[in-house]
């Protein structure tokens, strides 16, 4: 059996936070766990994850702000990053994969969803 991939979920909300992880450790992942987007750059220069999770609404740097970070950095520029988003600020599906998700999903969070983006994404 394969060592578990390492997944790292950005969201300010420990609810969803706590779920996501409980989920996907289940299945298997390790998990990382921050509360925004400026941590998620900071683990990313220190250790490598297979996946980011990111909401889009979070203090200090956001989802938009972390994802074109990321794309811009060599070392993570392919890295698959899911947007997590209530969506307040309306915008479609093709506008997060402009900006630089691979992925989309929605809150509130579908778990069945979560998990085969996650698999998907880690499996290529």
């Amino acid at each position: 059996m394969s060592s578990p991939k390492n997944v790292l979920i950005a969201e300010d909300s420990s609810v969803i936070q706590n779920l996501a992880k409980k989920i996907l450790e289940f299945q298997n992942f390790k998990i990382t766990a921050v509360k925004n987007g400026e941590q998620v750059l900071q683990l990313l220069e220190k250790e490598p994850f297979d996946i980011v999770l990111l909401d889009i609404n979070m203090p200090v740097m956001d989802g938009i702000e972390c994802v074109q970070a990321i794309r811009e950095n060599e070392a993570t520029a392919n890295l698959p990053v899911v947007a997590i988003t209530g969506n307040a600020r309306n915008y479609t599906v093709e506008e997060y994969k402009d900006t630089g998700f691979n992925e989309v999903l929605m809150k509130p969070l579908n778990f069945d969803m979560l998990v085969k983006v996650v698999k998907d994404l880690t499996e290529g």
